[in-house]
């Protein structure tokens, strides 16, 4: 899903031109931080059952419109709310991947602190913008 999204947004990626917040880390990060990201996310997801994997599938869909939203069509408003949607279905996901394994809930809570600093990243551009 990644490498999808990223080929799709790469022409109209401007993330140094942006008004960005303060803490907000240099370009090279995302990519890395990401990686690891969907590494983890993929690991706790293969002993999950059909109805979780179904959240899964959902927030992943998610996750990779958000950056179609904000950095192709730049809609930074809208983007800040869909990722408070992303934060909530990753939310239920933790709380779904619990019941079936612990160690998948405790594998995605870097995923969704991260989410939560992206939001922050998004408030902020919106606001700079």
């Amino acid at each position: 899903m990644g490498t999808i999204v990223g080929l799709i947004i790469n022409p109209f990626m401007n993330y140094q031109n942006l008004n960005k917040p303060t803490l907000s880390p240099p370009g090279i990060i995302f990519p890395i931080v990401w990686t690891i990201l969907y590494i983890i996310m993929g690991y706790s997801f293969h002993n999950q059952n059909e109805q979780n994997k179904i959240i899964y599938y959902t927030q992943l869909i998610v996750n990779g419109l958000w950056s179609i939203f904000f950095f192709v069509f730049k809609w930074y408003l809208f983007s800040l709310l869909w990722i408070i949607l992303l934060i909530i279905l990753v939310i239920i996901m933790i709380k779904k991947f619990y019941k079936v394994n612990k160690l998948s809930e405790l594998l995605n809570i870097p995923y969704l602190i991260w989410l939560l600093f992206a939001s922050y990243l998004s408030f902020g551009v919106y606001l700079l913008t």
